[in-house]
């Protein structure tokens, strides 16, 4: 039974005589020879420590809410029919919630004011048919990423800068309950000999989890939201992702057929800018997309979607991306195109685009255009293909005509860095030249950067094709700008 009431503390702990009074050290004697002025008797209570207890109080109210939660929790699930609750509409259920926890309320003789059963009734219906205390940060449009550090710590993004939310769970047990939530529903098991999970919820967003005995101070979870909206073109130039000019050199690559890699860090907009960029594509092609984690957003008519799929705990039933690679090129597209290429599908994706499906994006992780051309010749070596240095280099320029850059900077904002071609060989090694980039001027005193985009100032290697192609780029266009960025 739970007991509304705390047993009052003795005021002689074990019996003895409570300790003297101590001297504040916020209180400092009065110096020799100054006249004392009158003050009043009672001695005013620190800001700090009315702040603490406040904090103390609304700490406390959370775990009592905590506690009922957990209990009316169970009861519920015994008065609830959950045959019933797929056929049940939200407010039919929202209802029913109500209705049982006031009842429960009643009988434990439980006394809630109207806010916190107001709190209590929402956290319940987020417990049956959500994911419990994560509802909330899902439902946040401002939010981007939830990480999760153990039960108690509960981190979020929002414009780039994480912070720590005072969402909580009560214990491991029930974020553990949580997760087996998320990943029993897409077939998917996690547990101590399994200890790590990706998955992807019902609005799509990206789950990954680790579990005891792995994450040593509670289970991880990291949750990339998923973005209802699509972004175009238009909307990320007016958040000043990119340029203008950019946007017309990357319409007229996209248009022509170039074969186009993504670069950039973890979070750095990778997906957001593949997008877009899959919005110049013709509405006529047949394009094929092959995710680890279904997330792309392409607007085309004729799209066939796969997902890679891991191992079973038996250690069968994988399909790996490049099996879906391989399985791809038999499916006539005209475009492939790869959510991220990390392993040893970097050699059919090179060879897809060699054999006459140009046009093809993918993305990869790296700092720098010259890191990405690197990093695909790690790729290759990993993949155990035995070939000179020299003919890795060759495969690689004859496939990869552009690599677009992306950058998250250190003040949170996203923005297209570098736009690099690749030219062809000289000698051993791959020619680049940079056609636009982000130049960087300063800090404001709120720690943003100051900077604005220009052109290189070199004309670009495909400007024959493009006008072939009737994207006939004027030549203004790849002269040095300054455009200040706010």
């Amino acid at each position: 039974m739970f007991s509304r009431y705390k047993k009052p503390t003795s005021s002689k702990p074990n019996g003895k005589a409570p300790p003297k009074a101590v001297i504040s050290a916020d209180i400092q004697p009065e110096p020799k020879g100054v006249t004392p002025q009158a003050t009043s008797l009672r001695r005013p209570m620190p800001v700090k420590a009315a702040q603490a207890s406040s904090a103390d109080k609304e700490r406390k109210r959370k775990e009592r809410l905590g506690e009922i939660k957990v209990e009316m929790h169970r009861s519920l699930l015994d008065n609830l029919n959950l045959a019933a609750l797929e056929r049940a509409s939200a407010a039919e259920l929202r209802t029913e919630i109500s209705n049982i926890a006031s009842e429960l309320l009643d009988e434990k003789g439980i006394v809630l004011n109207r806010e916190d059963r107001q709190t209590l009734n929402k956290e319940l219906f987020d417990e049956v048919t959500g994911l419990g205390p994560l509802e909330t940060l899902l439902q946040d449009e401002t939010v981007n990423d939830i990480l999760v550090n153990g039960p108690q710590q509960v981190f979020v993004e929002r414009d780039g800068k994480l912070e720590l939310s005072d969402i909580t769970f009560k214990d491991e047990r029930h974020l553990l309950r949580i997760i087996d939530k998320i990943v029993s529903a897409v077939g998917r098991r996690v547990d101590e000999s399994n200890p790590y999970v990706d998955a992807r919820l019902a609005d799509g967003s990206r789950f990954n989890a680790m579990v005891p005995p792995i994450a040593v101070d509670g289970s991880l979870v990291s949750i990339r939201k998923f973005k209802k909206d699509k972004l175009g073109i238009d909307d990320l130039v007016n958040f000043g992702a990119f340029s203008e000019e950019m946007a017309a050199y990357l319409q007229a690559a996209v248009a022509t057929r170039l074969n186009v890699i993504v670069s950039g860090g973890t979070g750095s907009g990778k997906t957001t800018t593949l997008n877009a960029l899959s919005s110049f594509i013709d509405n006529a092609e047949r394009i094929l997309t092959i995710e680890d984690t279904a997330e792309l957003q392409l607007q085309q008519t004729h799209v066939g979607r796969m997902e890679s799929r891991p191992p079973n705990v038996e250690g069968k039933g994988e399909v790996s991306p490049r099996d879906c690679l391989k399985n791809a090129l038999r499916m006539r597209p005209d475009r492939i195109i790869v959510g991220e290429t990390r392993g040893e599908e970097v050699i059919d994706m090179l060879q897809a685009m060699n054999t006459g499906h140009d046009g093809s994006m993918t993305t990869i992780h790296a700092n720098s255009a010259r890191d990405g051309v690197s990093r695909l010749e790690n790729m290759i070596a990993m993949a155990g293909i035995e070939m000179p240095l020299k003919a890795v280099r060759s495969q690689i320029s004859s496939a990869v005509n552009l690599i677009v850059q992306a950058s998250r900077l250190q003040d949170g904002s996203r923005r297209m860095t570098s736009i690099t071609e690749i030219t062809g060989m000289e000698g051993d090694v791959i020619s680049m030249q940079e056609i636009f980039k982000f130049q960087r001027v300063g800090l404001t005193p709120e720690n943003k950067i100051i900077g604005h985009f220009t052109a290189t100032g070199v004309r670009s290697h495909y400007s024959e094709r493009f006008r072939m192609w009737g994207y006939d780029l004027p030549a203004s266009i790849y002269e040095p700008t300054v455009m200040e960025q706010n």
